[in-house]
């Protein structure tokens, strides 16, 4: 009677073992469960709270302008003294470039009127851009009703004080150019010479690759704080060869000498944060010896894959000899933008903005391609506090 007690007792004691711990199993598998349901939670917080596009704002105007909108905004125009209000008006133009002309004579009164006018017919705003290098390239400071003095060369002004007047020139540059209502400055030169003969040699601020690139990140800095607009010239560089303002000019160096030296200003003025790149006229054999930089595909590639630059990349002026004179089937800035440039440098607006208008209408061009464009533009815009 004893022993069954005991047995009995064991039992009972077994069950109650065996009750708990599919107790605590129960609980541990509970506790499991609510873990997995609370870090699937978090995965699905996570994948629904991406960071906001920051371009949303961009997408959305392009989505509301009409395709000749869009392709006026590729344009960036020579005024030359003439009057730009048709133009602006009839193309939807994205900017206007401003010589000599455009300031002779005039006082700060004057040019800002004139701007504003141009700014007002733009649905808009457009780039005003002019080149105010220093040296033998001044626009506007040439003018003493503007500035007492016209501004030095970089290279005359790093003599007269060092790095710290460089850095003075640029904020003052900046400055001058912005009272005006300028918001792009064509500066600064990246080309490397070394052969007082060479077209480059007086507008450039060193042979060494190592100053010039220190020259450029300066100029790009003070430019970018002051909300001044910069583009890199004139890619791949220029070296030592010719003028294609007035000829056709051919590089035969090495893509080697290239990249360990030319290329070096223009990915100090990246890394600076530079807003554009102007592509020349020159035919640089290493890369594409059929075209000139401005009208290659192979020249492009090189800015967008091999520097990573993905701003707003420009011809230079379309109207220049090295590629107004070539026999070529299709219009320049048709050309031109299939090679990859976004934004175009011309004087004839109403022939090349009627020449890619078309080729978008009739498919030649993609939507999508002009879409890409545009919105670096507006980007860029938007980035001078202008859009």
């Amino acid at each position: 009677m004893k022993s069954k007690r005991i047995i009995t007792s064991l039992l009972t004691a077994a069950m109650l073992a065996t009750a708990l711990a599919g107790c605590q199993n129960t609980g541990e598998a509970s506790k499991a469960q609510s873990t997995n349901d609370e870090q699937n939670s978090q995965a699905t917080v996570t994948e629904t709270t991406a960071p906001p596009d920051p371009y949303s704002d961009i997408d959305d105007m392009i989505s509301k302008m009409t395709v000749e909108e869009k392709v006026g905004q590729l344009f960036y125009v020579n005024c030359r003294g003439n009057d730009m209000s048709d133009a602006i008006n009839k193309y939807h133009i994205g900017g206007v470039l401003l010589f000599g002309v455009d300031f002779d004579g005039k006082t700060k009164e004057e040019v800002n009127a004139d701007i504003n006018a141009m700014q007002s017919n733009a649905k808009i705003p457009l780039i005003i851009g002019t080149d105010e290098e220093g040296g033998t390239v001044v626009r506007a400071s040439d003018n003493p009703k503007l500035r007492e003095s016209a501004y030095l060369s970089p290279s005359e002004t790093f003599a007269n004080g060092g790095w710290s007047a460089v850095e003075d020139d640029a904020y003052d540059k900046a400055e001058f150019l912005l009272s005006l209502g300028v918001n792009v400055n064509m500066a600064p030169v990246c080309d490397i010479t070394s052969e007082p003969d060479s077209f480059m040699y007086y507008r450039s601020f060193s042979s060494d690759a190592n100053d010039t690139s220190r020259f450029v990140e300066t100029v790009v800095k003070a430019s970018k704080e002051k909300k001044l607009g910069t583009v890199l010239k004139h890619f791949p560089g220029y070296g030592d060869n010719g003028d294609t303002h007035y000829s056709d000019a051919t590089d035969s160096r090495l893509y080697s000498e290239l990249q360990n030296n030319d290329f070096l200003p223009f990915q100090a003025g990246i890394a600076a944060g530079a807003d554009s790149i102007l592509v020349s006229h020159i035919t640089v054999n290493s890369i594409d010896s059929e075209n000139p930089a401005s009208l290659s595909e192979p020249v492009h590639e090189v800015i967008r894959d091999k520097l990573k630059f993905d701003g707003v990349v420009m011809t230079d002026d379309l109207d220049m000899f090295a590629v107004d004179a070539l026999d070529i089937y299709e219009p320049l800035s048709v050309v031109a933008f299939k090679a990859g440039n976004d934004f175009l440098c011309c004087g004839d607006i109403e022939s090349e903005y009627t020449a890619l208008l078309n080729a978008v209408q009739s498919g030649e061009i993609t939507a999508d391609r002009i879409d890409e464009s545009v919105k670096r533009i507006l980007i860029w815009k938007r980035n001078l506090a202008i859009l």
